[in-house]
């Protein structure tokens, strides 16, 4: 398997632990709003291959506590589970980023114990869930089938929503609530412009937004959050 990016060391994408933090390449979404669009068009040239990876992560045994995976769509790649295996087999916690559109994957994952952590992107509404992913049509019954399957099965889990002004309303967050509602942790994200950003004239909404959205989505979550806004 090919790796597309390695963040040597982080103390944010693996709540709780220092980790790495690997870049897989491929997605099925187009977020207009991404920060990564390089390697979900696949127009990033690879850095390593998985052999160079396991390299690496031999010499930071002790140093760090585990492997964040993260993409592009890593569900995306059939492989998948046997890369979790080594990086587990070598000692390392794994968190796993995803869309939730290949709940079949996910599922073989939760069932072997591949992962510690799992991030899942909800990205809007039903009603404006291709908006958000950038797409025509977005079939939301594997989305739906890998909440349930996180909900129940997962270790250690959260969802999350990047909130883009262009994009979401008040609305949305009563409809996401109700698609994760009893969920164990949610969190908010303000939407950051970044010159690997796809598409312009996209914005972050204002603090006052953010904290009706979050006051929505508390009535379905207990435990809701606004992340990375001071």
């Amino acid at each position: 398997m090919k790796i597309y990016g390695l963040q040597k060391m982080t103390l944010l994408d693996f709540p709780g632990h220092v980790a790495c933090t690997v870049f897989l390449g491929g997605c099925d979404y187009r977020c207009p709003y991404c920060h990564n669009f390089e390697l979900a068009d696949g127009s990033a040239p690879a850095v390593m291959d998985e052999e160079e990876l396991f390299a690496f992560l031999d010499k930071r045994k002790g140093l760090l506590d585990g492997v964040a995976v993260t993409g592009g769509e890593p569900c995306l790649h059939r492989g998948l589970p046997v890369l979790l295996r080594e990086i587990r087999r070598r000692g390392f916690l794994v968190k796993l980023d995803t869309n939730g559109a290949h709940p079949d994957l996910l599922e073989v994952i939760l069932r072997e114990g591949l992962a510690d952590y799992i991030a899942m992107d909800i990205k809007s509404s039903p009603a404006r869930y291709a908006l958000a992913a950038g797409l025509s049509y977005v079939d939301l019954a594997p989305v739906q089938r890998s909440v349930r399957l996180i909900m129940d099965k997962a270790p250690d889990y959260e969802f999350r929503t990047t909130v883009v002004e262009e994009i979401h309303r008040a609305e949305d967050f009563h409809a996401i609530g109700g698609m994760i509602r009893g969920a164990k942790q949610y969190f908010l994200q303000s939407f950051t412009d970044r010159d690997t950003v796809p598409f312009g004239n996209l914005h972050a909404p204002n603090r006052s937004e953010l904290e009706e959205y979050l006051g929505i989505v508390r009535g379905y979550v207990k435990t809701a959050h606004i992340r990375g806004v001071d």
